[in-house]
């Protein structure tokens, strides 16, 4: 069958994938509602097309954070790719180097920030979680900016892992010929299985719950690189960001894999956009599968 449109992976995913790795990857938090909403939101959106308008050339080149962009589409970071395929990240980052775009690694990938960096040139940022061990945070972002690594997505609604009913019916463990490489010799303790999940116990155990804003600023302190505040739904917390110096904002709800009952990216984008006022610019993940919901973005915030 020739695949057209990115759902029709999803479909033939669930066909090959062990049923507790296509779980992990496309599950969401309690009841799912935000993960269909992620979904259905954008089919709530209608366009207004206008007619007889010179389309014969277009551009879709775009800059982020001053690099050129083939299109205003990037790769937005999620784990363990390598339970998918053999490649995992390294694919991913050969593909987005070849398309023109933006990979964002997740530290908790099955590749390291170096092996990704071995693949060949390309823009990539690294995404980031606060641990209790601030050497440990220290020691990523370090070995990231060493890799070439152009920018650190701070990921900041995970203050506790979200329920996964779905992983913890399946008791979810990473498999035992993977392992979470950018955490190789770093003093985070070993994933083990628990009574719910083994990622939950693992995540629970070490990312830091204190979190804050003034957590930003310290990361701030430990790198030059631009800090990408990434979790941001409400205008509120947009307005923060700017203030404290972010040099970007992700409109996430994490892939509807924290809290159920936010609203869905899209529905959020608006509000986000006008409390930073343009001053920095606004990113979002959740829910895109088509062009369609990439003008749907750019339609929301023109």
């Amino acid at each position: 069958m020739e695949i057209t449109n990115v759902t029709e992976y999803q479909a033939i995913a669930k066909q090959r994938l062990p049923k507790m790795i296509y779980d992990y990857y496309a599950s969401g938090a309690e009841d799912e509602w935000t993960l269909q909403e992620n979904r259905e939101a954008f089919a709530r959106i209608l366009f207004r097309p206008r007619i007889l308008i010179d389309v014969s050339k277009i551009d879709m080149t775009t800059t982020v954070l001053g690099f050129k962009l083939s299109m205003p589409i990037m790769i937005a970071p999620s784990a363990m790719q390598k339970m998918a395929h053999p490649d995992g990240e390294y694919a991913t980052a050969r593909a987005a180097s070849a398309a023109g775009t933006i990979m964002t690694l997740s530290s908790w990938a099955t590749s390291s920030v170096e092996e990704v960096a071995s693949t060949g040139p390309g823009i990539r940022f690294f995404q980031l979680y606060v641990y209790k061990n601030r050497k440990v945070v220290e020691q990523l972002v370090r070995r990231a900016e060493q890799a070439g690594f152009k920018a650190i997505a701070l990921t900041v609604d995970t203050p506790r892992l979200g329920r996964r009913e779905a992983d913890i019916k399946n008791r979810f463990v990473l498999p035992p010929n993977l392992t979470l490489k950018n955490f190789e010799g770093l003093d985070l303790g070993k994933m083990d299985q628990a009574n719910d999940s083994g990622l939950a116990s693992y995540v629970a155990g070490q990312i830091d719950r204190t979190l804050s804003w003034k957590d930003v600023k310290w990361l701030q302190s430990i790198t030059t690189l631009p800090i990408l505040v990434k979790g941001v739904i409400t205008g509120e917390d947009s307005r923060l960001a700017v203030e404290n110096g972010a040099a970007g904002i992700i409109v996430s709800n994490h892939g509807a894999r924290q809290l159920d009952y936010v609203p869905a990216t899209i529905s959020a984008l608006e509000e986000v956009v006008q409390a930073a006022r343009g001053q920095i610019p606004v990113f979002l993940d959740g829910g895109v599968r088509r062009g369609t919901d990439v003008d749907h973005n750019l339609g929301v915030v023109t």
